[in-house]
This record gives C-alpha cells, sequence and structure tokens, in this order.
C-alpha cells in the first residue's frame, strides 16, 4: 500500500509523486537561450538559481507550493526572467536546463 504524504491540500502517494517528478525530469531539455526569447517576450520564463535542483523546482511549482516558492522568490532564487538576465544570456548565447510547468518555462543556465 502507497504511504500518503500532504503537500498542499491534497494528499498524494509516494508512487504518483515519483512518477510525476520521473515525467518531468523526462521532460526537461538543454536548449539555448536565444531559442526561449519568445517566452521571455511573453513573461513565461522563470529563472531557476543553479544552486537549486529544477526538478525539484519544478514539482513544487506543479504542487502550487506557495510558501515554499516565495522563499525562493524572496531570496532571489526562483522569478521572472529579468531584461537584464534576457540580455546577458542573450550575449553570451547561454546554454539552458528548461522545463515547461505551464504556463511556466523554467529556466537553469548550465554551469560551465
Amino acid at each position: 500500500m502507497a504511504k500518503n504524504i500532504e503537500l498542499g491540500s491534497d494528499p498524494i502517494s509516494h508512487d504518483t509523486e515519483a512518477i510525476e517528478r520521473a515525467r518531468i525530469n523526462s521532460e526537461t531539455a538543454k536548449i539555448a537561450w536565444h531559442e526561449l526569447q519568445h517566452f521571455f517576450a511573453q513573461g513565461h520564463a522563470i529563472f531557476v538559481a543553479p544552486d537549486l535542483d529544477l526538478v525539484d523546482v519544478a514539482w513544487e511549482i506543479s504542487c502550487d507550493q506557495k510558501a515554499l516558492l516565495e522563499v525562493w522568490m524572496a531570496d532571489t532564487k526562483v522569478g521572472q526572467v529579468s531584461d537584464a538576465q534576457a540580455l546577458e544570456w542573450l550575449e553570451a548565447d547561454v546554454m539552458m536546463w528548461c522545463v515547461v510547468i505551464r504556463p511556466w518555462v523554467l529556466v537553469q543556465p548550465l554551469l560551465a
């Protein structure tokens, strides 16, 4: 029998969580920042700091973990991509890890 844990308002089994995390992980991709400009222009590009796990952040967003997201946002570890970031990444032709958690596209600069 799967053990339930509380995430947000709905109990989710460990099996369900593992399956969903695996699905999110399988949907990650490396992509050049210039190919993500459309999402940035629409305000849908979300920065994820390199010291966070992209899949963990995507999972927490999909579970609507507002309190944790607020902490990350206050620490500037997660947030909308700024104009300055977008320009810097475009000029440097930065490669990103990305994953879609509708309506957002989470982006994380690849470390060299």
